[in-house]
This record gives structure tokens, sequence and C-alpha cells, in this order.
């Protein structure tokens, strides 16, 4: 039998941070000591109310289908949102509420790109970016950065990019690999080029809440109305909430890009589980005090793995500001990403994510969203491991 496979997903690349979590569990579960630093998710429990709400809504039997878009009271609640913390004004019609985060951006790519169209996307950059953007028949066109300038674009290195292709920019902040955040005044020019150049701005904002030092979020979508009709915003529950595996994400785009998006939905995945989204009503209507001590403990272990890897030899590593990532550059190990990564799990059992998933082959991402015993103990062995390279 000829199997043959589709040229779109012959195209793509596995996700390696799956990839990496996928073997250090089953590493786990062949007994040996294995330090994970690449799952993306909280360490922390989904707070107790919002379960409450999942359970007592299995209890009376809400496990039919609700529309396509989402049930209209999340969509409500995630409208009065952004309405109350980022000063945005959406109708609940310009909701499409979504099977995850990611599920979210793959819509918004599907709703507004097409072969012939170009995508910018900065790097380092979330690895399922381009891929989604192949799956779309788009081209991604991959904007570099680096350690020196803090991971970040400019206005005038976004504006040389644009093309008479260019349709869409995607935006990350807080980021995911780096834990970078934009200034408002850096969040204002970048979509300020993009309003003059008339590209899209899919802004990704599910890492909103999660900030450091002093750091400020604002959406790209808040600072004039023009910046506002370019933007489609995407965000989750997964981050501040700890709802990884709940599978629930929205996005907030102009009216006839939200009806495309649900359009889509209806044809793809239909809507996202009924009880889950009467656990996500009660994530944003409900009490939102478990923030606060999750922050002091992220931050906690934050500063301690800066601190631990700017002592390793070979290694040097910007602060993040925003997210529970570190992404230090191993350049001086004399290492690529993979040989490092596959090199430090086999010698010492631990688990890191390459940073040529994310475009940066000088890198590694380490995510602490884990336990500071597991931090400690982990960031031994890379310096151990550091060691062994220089003889």
């Amino acid at each position: 039998m000829n199997y043959r496979i589709s040229d779109r997903a012959a195209a793509l690349s596995p996700s390696l941070t799956l990839a990496i979590d996928s073997k250090a569990k089953q590493m786990k579960a062949q007994g040996l000591d294995v330090v994970g630093f690449g799952a993306g998710e909280p360490d922390f429990d989904t707070p107790q109310h919002i379960k409450d709400a999942a359970a007592r809504a299995l209890a009376e039997g809400f496990t039919k289908y609700t529309p396509a878009a989402g049930i209209p009271e999340l969509r409500q609640a995630i409208a009065e949102k952004h309405r109350r913390e980022n000063g945005l004004d959406y109708k609940p019609s310009q909701i499409i509420v979504s099977c995850g985060g990611k599920h979210a951006c793959y819509n918004v790519i599907l709703a507004t790109c097409q072969p012939g169209d170009e995508v910018l996307i900065p790097a380092p950059y979330w690895l399922s970016y381009p891929e989604m953007v192949k799956l779309a028949g788009a081209t991604p066109v991959i904007l570099p950065t680096s350690d020196q300038t803090e991971f970040k674009i400019t206005p005038d290195q976004l504006r040389a990019a644009i093309t008479p292709r260019t349709r869409l920019l995607v935006f990350n902040s807080p980021s995911n690999p780096t834990g970078t955040v934009y200034s408002p005044d850096e969040v204002r020019a970048i979509g300020e080029v993009c309003v003059e150049k008339g590209v899209l701005i899919m802004s990704d904002e599910i890492y909103e809440h999660l900030l450091y030092e002093g750091a400020v979020h604002r959406s790209v979508a808040s600072f004039s109305r023009a910046h506002y009709e370019h933007t489609i915003l995407v965000h989750g529950f997964a981050k501040a909430w700890s709802m990884t595996g709940w599978r629930l994400g929205w996005c907030a785009a102009p009216e006839p890009i939200a009806q495309a998006i649900d359009a889509i939905q209806s044809h793809s995945t239909s809507n996202p589980t009924s009880f889950a989204q009467k656990g996500a009503v009660a994530a944003l209507t409900g009490p939102q005090d478990h923030l606060k001590s999750w922050l002091a403990e992220f931050d906690r272990r934050r500063r301690f793995a800066w601190q631990a890897l700017n002592r390793i030899p070979g290694i040097s590593c910007v602060n993040a500001r925003g997210a529970f990532y570190l992404f230090p550059n191993i350049a001086g190990t004399g290492l690529k990403s993979t040989d490092f990564c596959a090199r430090l799990l086999e010698a010492e059992k631990v688990a890191a994510v390459p940073g040529i998933a994310f475009g940066a082959d000088d890198y590694i991402r380490i995510s602490y969203a884990t336990s500071m015993a597991n931090l400690e103990k982990g960031l031994e062995r890379i310096e151990r491991f550091c060691r062994t390279l220089r003889g």
C-alpha cells in the first residue's frame, strides 16, 4: 500500500518541546532521576474554584454541543476581561473561544493567510508559529534578534522586512522562549509600522499576567483605533490559571475576521469542551488571588536560575521579565543546541530544549516552572556537564 503523505504534512517539523518532554517522562518511567526543564506549563494546580465549576457543570449534565465559537457566558466574560484589564472594547461576537491558545493562533493564521502571503516572525519564536504558517500555504519570514538586543525587533528592522506580500506580523510579548517583555512605547512603535504599511498583527498575549521587576504589559490593540483594527489578539487559560490540559484559548478580532474564524472552527473542531468552558467562566469571574503567590514563587526561581546560569563556564544569560523561561546563550561551550541538549540528557539526565527549535541555535530554553529543588539539582548538573566540556 502506498501511504502517500501530503506535502504540507511532510514539510512540518515535529515539536521539539513535546519530544524532549516525552523522552524525559519515558526515562523517568524507567526509574531514572531526570530533571525536566522542557515543559511550558505551570507546576501549580488549577485553582479549586475553577475545578469546582467544571465538576458542577458535569454533574448538572452540561455535556452537549455548544455554539462553535463558545458559550455566550464565556464570550461575554472574555469581552469584559479585555475592557477591564486592557481598555479594549470587544463585543462578544468578536470573541472566538478555541481548543487552546495554540488552536487560536492556528485559526487566525488560516483565516488571514494564503499561498503567496508572507508572515513576519521575530526569532527566537515559539516553535509552532512557522509550522502554522506553512500549513496555511504562506511563507514564514524570520526576523533575527539576539541577547545583545534583549531579543527585540526594532521598528526599522520591521519596516525593512515588509514587502508587498507581507500579510501578518506575529508578535509575542511576554515571549516564549525568551521571557522578553516589550515596553509600552516599543509596542506602540511596532504597531505604528504595521498600521502605516497595512500589515495585520497577531498579538499572542497568553503570558500577559506573568511579569517581574515592574515590567508592564500593554496590548498593541490599545493605542489607537487604527492599532485595534490591525490587531487580532490571541490568549488562553493555560498559563495564568494553570489550565494547560483543559485546552481553552480565545482570540479577539475585528468582526469580519472573527466571523471567518468561527466558520473555520465550525468545520474543524466545532465547540471547545462544554463543561471546561464553565470552568473558564469561573477563572475569569472568580477570585484571582492565586496569581500573587504564583508570581512570587516564579520570581524567586527566576532570579535563582538566572544567577546560577551566569556562573556556569561557557554560558551567559540575559534575565527574563515575563513568562517562566530563561534562554541562555551556550555559544561559549563550543556546542550547538541540539548536540548540547542530547549530550546533557545522556550524561546528566537533564532535559532542556534546543534553541534551534526556536530559530536560535546558540541557545537553549530552560523552564523554571518547576520546583526549586529541581532547579537546584538540574542547574548543578548543567554546571558539572559544562565543566567537562572545558576538559
